[in-house]
């Protein structure tokens, strides 16, 4: 018996498959991927909020000289002293400078502002590489499984066994004052940038390495074998797409996590160092005078907070709009 449209729509949904269609004037066409995708991202409202959110991060870190001068705000790096008391203590928020200010004159607002530049950079840098990484080694290691498996494996175990605190602390004390191997280490964002590929790169590897196990041993694969397909080619062209989806999940997740590594880092004294306005430093220079001076503190910690929380909601957001058994 032939099925109608909307039929066809109610078995495909209650049967909870990738299965969509579009009724189009009695015409029924089925839904790509990506169609899919955006009707369950669009219908995740907080998502959306959150991606929201982080485009303006994005254009704010961009056009950050442009958003200072249209808000009539000095530099970053301006010292005012005439904005501290006749203690040294630094004056709270006023129209003029709406975050208020630091013990040494500079605009807490303009500073936070510059230091969506680092977190975004440290953030989407450090994740992009780690994840090239991460993803190379785990397609080799669970394709070719046997010896290859080992070495790989156990290359994670070491490097996921090394606390990152504990390095980048023993770098910024052994490389603060002149520097390591000729000046060419430095506690800075090239370092920290490093460190946090180094630390996270093998937590991708591990979950490429899983899918990979499962995917090396489908019908498709054992296809593009017979048919004489090199193992280059049945990498990249026939298990690495069906990977898209939850390297995506993983990546978007991790984002957040390596901003947050910085700002540690940079609280301890180890990453970004002033004049250069960072999040995690600004709120290491706030913590002595906190009682005093609450707004330096407080609004790099919300910017801190928010950034962090728009992109763990928008990689949940993710997670389910690329999961084909999610709820639409």
């Amino acid at each position: 018996m032939a099925i109608g449209g909307s039929e066809a729509l109610e078995v495909s949904e209650a049967a909870g498959t990738q299965l969509d269609f579009l009724d189009l004037g009695g015409q029924i066409a089925a839904r790509s991927p990506l169609q899919l995708f955006w009707r369950r991202l669009r219908q995740d409202r907080v998502a959306l909020v959150s991606a929201g959110f982080i485009v303006l991060l994005i254009v704010l870190a961009v056009a950050a000289p442009l958003v200072i001068k249209i808000l009539g705000l000095p530099g970053p790096n301006v010292q005012n002293l005439n904005l501290t008391d006749e203690f040294g203590s630094p004056l709270g928020p006023t129209s003029g400078h709406p975050f208020g200010v630091d013990q040494l004159g500079h605009d807490v607002m303009s500073r936070v502002i510059y230091g969506t530049r680092v977190s975004l950079e440290v953030g989407i840098i450090g994740t992009a590489l780690s994840t090239l990484i991460g993803v190379f080694f785990g397609l080799v290691a669970g394709y070719y499984r046997g010896w290859v498996d080992t070495v790989i494996s156990r290359m994670t175990d070491v490097v996921l066994s090394i606390p990152l605190l504990l390095l980048g602390i023993g770098i910024g004390a052994a490389c603060a004052v002149k520097g390591c191997l000729g000046g060419a280490i430095q506690p800075g964002l090239r370092v920290i940038i490093f460190l946090i590929v180094f630390a996270t790169w093998p937590y991708m590897a591990r979950i490429v390495r899983g899918l990979v196990l499962s995917l090396r041993e489908r019908e498709f694969v054992d296809a593009s074998r017979a048919l004489g397909a090199s193992d280059a080619r049945i990498m990249v062209r026939e298990i690495l797409p069906n990977l898209t989806a939850p390297i995506i999940v993983f990546a978007s997740l991790q984002i957040p996590s390596n901003i947050l590594i910085e700002a540690a880092l940079s609280f301890l004294g180890v990453g970004i160092r002033p004049p250069t306005a960072s999040w995690g430093q600004m709120i290491a220079s706030a913590t002595p005078i906190f009682n005093t001076a609450w707004w330096y503190m407080v609004f790099p910690g919300a910017a801190l907070l928010l950034t962090v929380l728009a992109f763990n909601l928008l990689g949940d957001g993710l997670r389910d709009a690329l999961n084909p058994r999610g709820a639409r």
